[in-house]
């Protein structure tokens, strides 16, 4: 066992770590949307804000899993007033979906662009203007060098970022602070009628910096993340209540 003098001193220097590297643990306290074990992998127990986060897809069913994760976070990330910059060539997302995630789609500014490369230059000019809530960019492929960019500008900005590599080639580094694969597993029944159970995800968390990499079944449940076993709980309940 690590005596609790050492432990806080190792808790400080990552903490000093952190701030080097442009993260705001203050503006990271802000983000909750009962992430719950997910949290035990992050630095500090904190989402990283400010930071830019990728987001691998193989196929199109996934991008749509990805697409419903990331809304859920966005939900947080924007409270009452934030707004959403969506950038892509070939854009998945179907805006009144967003609504299932307890946002409204006129706060969503939508740029359908031809060509992936065009997708990257107005991210990297988007992601300077600190008065957006995040960033979102639809494209298969990234860079190193390009994510250093981007990563660069969100340290800055504090804006948030997120990279959506659909049906990408090459699984190559990249800068951003973290990775992500989320595909969908089936709903648990409600009233033993299929098909109208919550969203639920397989989400994995690949890599992510000064944290540890894990992965959960979690369902979107009265717009919180919630574990699978943890949602039956809170069905039955709701159930009960009304009957």
């Amino acid at each position: 066992m690590i005596p609790a003098k050492k432990t806080n001193v190792i808790e400080a220097l990552q903490m000093d770590i952190l701030r080097l590297q442009g993260f705001n643990s203050a503006r990271n306290e802000t983000l909750d949307v009962g992430l719950g074990p997910i949290l035990n992998a992050f630095p500090n127990r904190s989402f990283p804000l400010g930071a830019l986060h990728e987001f691998l897809s193989e196929r199109i069913e996934h991008s749509a899993s990805t697409s419903g994760f990331i809304s859920g976070l966005l939900a947080a990330l924007m409270g009452n007033n934030g707004t959403v910059l969506w950038i892509s060539s070939s854009r998945t997302l179907f805006p009144p979906a967003l609504k299932s995630y307890g946002i409204q789609p006129d706060r969503f500014i939508f740029i359908d662009l031809q060509k992936e490369k065009d997708v990257i230059w107005a991210m990297d000019e988007a992601l300077k203007c600190n008065a957006l809530s995040a960033v979102v960019g639809e494209v298969r492929e990234l860079d190193f060098t390009t994510s250093r960019r981007l990563q660069l500008a969100v340290e800055q900005s504090q804006v948030n970022g997120f990279i959506l590599r659909n049906q990408y080639r090459n699984l190559n580094p990249t800068a951003c602070v973290s990775r992500w694969k989320i595909t969908s597993l089936p709903s648990e029944r409600m009233d033993d009628l299929p098909g109208i159970g919550f969203p639920t995800w397989r989400v994995e968390l690949l890599r992510v910096r000064n944290g540890k990499s894990g992965a959960w079944d979690l369902q979107w449940v009265d717009g919180n993340f919630v574990p699978v076993h943890q949602s039956t709980l809170i069905t039955q309940t709701q159930q009960q209540k009304a009957g």
